[in-house]
């Protein structure tokens, strides 16, 4: 079995990787680390490296356990290094910051607002609660129902006026809710909302399903 492992040595600053012969203590370990390092010896140990096991391509991890007196701790340690801070009124005095050149040029909170002129809510002839078939893509597939709502809504950033159906059969997508938000009410599956130029209102009846079926 060979006496010299492969070890990978990372301390705050270095990462390296190093032979050691494993009949070395760890007093001379620690030597030979504080030369790779820059982190001083803080303890003896007469004990052998090989006493503790090590496998090549393992970690070995210096840790500086007193970085104030160190060389390459004081490079590392910001706890005693002066930090500028500013209040958030001397910054502001500040001409060479984010926030004046913001200023100067109205960017983000500071641009210009304009007031939206609100759209008036388009004329749509549909009565609630008269009765209406929807355009199908689906051959003989007639889908009737009940006008429920028409107006604006809020789940489609398009604009222009909906009309909620309340649907014979449960061929719908919806209760009446889209969001969270309810604009009518009516069984799960029976509601849905579409276009007005997809509603055609007149005199349609309930369809009956077994109207066309043969006597048996």
């Amino acid at each position: 079995m060979s006496s010299i492992v492969n070890l990978f040595v990372s301390s705050p600053d270095t990462r390296s990787e190093r032979r050691f012969d494993l009949h070395i203590n760890i007093l001379q370990l620690k030597g030979k680390l504080e030369l790779i390092t820059g982190i001083p010896n803080s303890r003896d140990d007469e004990r052998p490296l090989g006493f503790y096991g090590p496998s090549s391509l393992q970690v070995l991890k210096v840790v500086d356990t007193n970085p104030s007196l160190t060389f390459t701790g004081q490079l590392t340690d910001l706890s005693g290094v002066d930090k500028f801070e500013l209040s958030d009124e001397q910054y502001a005095l500040r001409q060479d910051s984010v926030l004046a050149y913001k200023q100067r040029h109205k960017v983000g909170r500071f641009a210009e607002k304009t007031e939206q002129t609100p759209q008036p809510e388009p004329q749509v002839d549909i009565p609630i609660g008269s009765r209406c078939e929807v355009e199908s893509t689906e051959p003989g597939l007639h889908k009737r129902g009940t006008v429920r709502y028409v107006g604006l809504t809020e789940f489609n950033n398009t604009g222009g006026v909906w009309v909620g159906i309340e649907y014979d059969e449960p061929i719908g997508k919806n209760d009446g809710s889209v969001q969270g938000k309810r604009y009518f009410t009516c069984a799960p599956k029976f509601g849905v909302f579409v276009r007005p130029d997809r509603v055609t209102v007149g005199n349609f009846p309930v369809e009956d399903p077994f109207a066309e079926d043969e006597e048996m």
